[in-house]
């Protein structure tokens, strides 16, 4: 009878991992984006600069790319004016490329460099890091002004960017 309950509670375990209640959330990485699929915010063609790309997840499990983490929280501003019918509340969650591993990280706990020379596909840029010391580094080799976090990006920041 032990047996058969702990293989019962591993199951249950097991099937909670993998359960559709856990949503789009529980993506590890986002998609990548195809030939065509453009930035909302500047019409750019994605792909071409996979260095930089951003990612929104909707709820509804489709995607929206972004050529660098400025056009990113651009859109995050109004995203019904770049998508019609979509809104902020249809947000699961935000990817941008970590600048030295090029893997995608967490936009909400990325560290941002800001005032850098060092350019993305659209000019300035919010050069996103996953370790403070990488965004540190950077900082100093690059002549960058200032390390933000995700709550720091107003539009008045993304302005000076322009």
């Amino acid at each position: 009878m032990t047996r058969y309950l702990i293989v019962l509670a591993l199951l249950l375990c097991l099937g909670s991992l993998h359960s559709p209640a856990r949503g789009a959330s529980a993506t590890p990485h986002p998609s990548a984006p195809g030939p065509k699929d453009k930035c909302p915010v500047c019409g750019m063609f994605v792909k071409k600069y996979p260095s930089w790309v951003a990612t929104v997840a909707f709820k509804d499990g489709s995607h929206a790319w972004f050529d660098g983490a400025k056009d990113l929280f651009t859109y995050l501003g109004t995203p019904q004016r770049y998508t019609p019918g979509r809104t902020a509340a249809m947000v699961d969650r935000l990817w941008v490329k970590d600048y030295y591993s090029l893997q995608p990280i967490d936009a909400k706990t990325a560290y941002y460099v800001i005032g850098s020379k060092v350019y993305g596909p659209m000019g300035h840029e919010l050069i996103p890091f996953k370790r403070l010391d990488d965004a540190r580094e950077f900082m100093l080799d690059h002549q960058g002004t200032q390390i933000i976090r995700y709550g720091d990006v107003t539009p008045t920041l993304l302005k000076t960017l322009e």
